[in-house]
């Protein structure tokens, strides 16, 4: 069983390592085809480090038996936003390709519909895997505000930052942490956070075009943050009751040990 543990392990790292490797050979790629300046090697290399790392010691600590294939779509994923990420800071040194950063960006974002469905199909839907989405998404999100808001002001890094000052305010008040039921409201307003940013990015609209379509989307998540931060107000008290009943129930258990005389 051990031996098993560890080639799974042994397995699950070359997955995780290819997929550096594979970032790697597009940061090469994007850096002879442009002329990536120093700011974007760096930012895209420290992103695939950490992508390598976190992950690794993530499927790790889970012990999945598998990577899976749903998995290794959004590593793909993640690898374009790699991509991204070094174009958007190769952009404070000199004007990046628009054409090769929205192709990138589009594709991320449509094969964010890809992995989940794939996970369903074959069975692999995993917590990590739903996690390492979200993060991979998270990400995408923040690094397109970041290009868009040097053109239409930094009101646009609210839209990538939002999902970063909740989860630090869920340390400060765990109530946040209360799970959600399911939103399609929700998903279309995510999804429409990366559309609204890959038009706004791509300069194709005029400004005034540009901002009311980004302000909306702002608007959007803005109400869905409120909204959810609403339904958790209204039922930290349940879930507050429901962890004291239960530990109620524990300390009031007889301890089988005790019981049996040992």
């Amino acid at each position: 069983m051990a031996l098993n543990h560890m080639y799974e392990a042994r397995l699950l790292q070359q997955e995780t390592t290819v997929g550096a490797g594979v970032q790697v050979l597009l940061l090469t790629l994007l850096g002879t085809a442009i002329g990536m300046g120093p700011a974007g090697w760096l930012t895209g290399l420290a992103f695939a480090l950490a992508t390598w790392a976190v992950l690794t010691r993530a499927v790790l600590r889970s012990r999945l038996r598998s990577f899976g294939p749903a998995n290794r779509v959004t590593l793909g994923r993640a690898t374009l936003v790699g991509g991204v990420t070094a174009l958007v800071a190769d952009s404070f040194e000199s004007s990046p390709p628009v054409t090769v950063l929205v192709a990138l960006t589009a594709v991320a974002l449509i094969l964010d519909g890809v992995d989940g469905k794939v996970a369903r199909h074959t069975g692999t839907s995993t917590a990590l895997g739903a996690r390492f989405d979200m993060e991979v998404d998270a990400f995408l999100i923040l690094v397109l505000s970041v290009y868009v808001s040097m053109s239409l002001g930094p009101w646009v890094l609210l839209i990538g930052g939002m999902r970063y000052v909740f989860v630090a305010t869920a340390r400060v008040l765990p109530w946040l942490n209360g799970e959600l039921p399911p939103s399609m409201a929700r998903k279309t307003v995510a999804a429409l956070q990366g559309v609204a940013l890959l038009v706004a990015g791509s300069g194709y609209l005029p400004y005034a075009a540009t901002a009311g379509i980004v302000a909306c989307a702002l608007a959007s998540l803005v109400w869905s943050f409120g909204r959810d931060v609403l339904w958790l107000w209204s039922v930290r008290d349940r879930g507050q009751d429901l962890a004291g009943a239960a530990a109620d129930t524990v300390l009031h258990q007889p301890v089988p040990e005790l019981v049996a005389g040992g």
